[in-house]
């Protein structure tokens, strides 16, 4: 049985913690700052979770699952 690949561009993107959740960066803060609110911008800070509908599909790009 040959070994599994990880997926590079969810690996850039997902990481798992300690714990074994995963965690990713939100989307819609890398550009075009000036047109949104500090609002949106404010709520888009640091990293969140993946949803539970998505954590499977993460974890096998990842090779995890």
């Amino acid at each position: 049985m040959p070994k599994v690949k990880t997926h590079k561009g969810a690996a850039a993107r997902i990481r798992l913690t300690a714990s074994g959740k995963l965690k990713r960066r939100r989307a819609f803060t890398s550009h075009m700052l000036e047109h949104k609110s500090a609002t949106n911008k404010r709520d888009k800070r640091g990293v969140t979770g993946v949803s539970e509908a998505d954590n499977h599909r993460a974890r096998k790009l990842l090779g995890k699952a």
